[in-house]
């Protein structure tokens, strides 16, 4: 007989461009495998004003063997439903935090791989509105029930390299069209499977400039 319960846990998270009167925050999320603290340097040419905060997937495991190098994930096959769940009340707890410690006005959130998965699902959760998804070199996840609305934002992007290697070119384009479906605007890259500076930096100009992203609320 399988029986669950709760206990307090103690998590993880990385912060670059520190400043205490950051109005904008970018929540990137890691993929399968890795770690916030070399996570967090793909985004060192991002902007200074903007707060970047990579919280680590709860999971951690040696990726070889029982020794050498971590990395972390964010959930398995196993148990699958409740780390989904405790995944979205350690990141709206998240929030809430970094939200107590900076005059956060705007929220960009970014999941890459793995992370794409469960950046998807804390934006459907709807808990914490973001000004802007960016799902990064990921499926979109099959067992959302509320992905409809997203179909009303005009700040949703998917991305992905044109050398994924993780993704044939026939993923790629069923991945394309799925996002289209769903109102989300494409990029592709020349690259593989990796953060690519350039069309992120791009981008977060795109959504700075953007009139839902400029747009203050009452």
């Amino acid at each position: 007989m399988e029986i669950n319960f709760q206990h307090k846990k103690t998590f993880r998270y990385q912060i670059l461009n520190d400043s205490p009167q950051a109005k904008t925050v970018l929540y990137v999320l890691h993929g399968y495998g890795q770690l916030v603290k070399f996570f967090i340097r793909k985004f060192q040419s991002v902007d200074s004003s903007i707060l970047i905060v990579a919280p680590e997937g709860m999971h951690r495991f040696y990726l070889k063997g029982n020794y050498g190098r971590v990395g972390a994930s964010w959930m398995t096959k196993e148990a699958r439903e409740t780390d989904i769940m405790d995944n979205l009340s350690y990141l709206n707890s998240l929030d809430e935090q970094i939200s107590k410690q900076y005059p956060i006005e705007k929220r960009i959130l970014l999941g890459f791989s793995q992370g794409g998965a469960t950046a998807a699902r804390w934006k459907m959760n709807q808990s914490v509105h973001f000004d802007a998804t960016i799902i990064w070199g990921s499926d979109f996840p099959l067992d959302s029930k509320n992905a409809e609305y997203l179909k009303k934002e005009e700040n949703n992007y998917f991305v992905i390299g044109d050398n994924d290697e993780f993704f044939d070119a026939e993923k790629r384009h069923l991945l394309t069209e799925q996002f289209l479906s769903l109102g989300f605007k494409t990029t592709a890259y020349q690259g593989g499977h990796d953060i690519d500076a350039k069309t992120l930096n791009d981008l977060l100009k795109e959504i700075q400039n953007s009139k839902p992203f400029g747009t203050v609320s009452d």
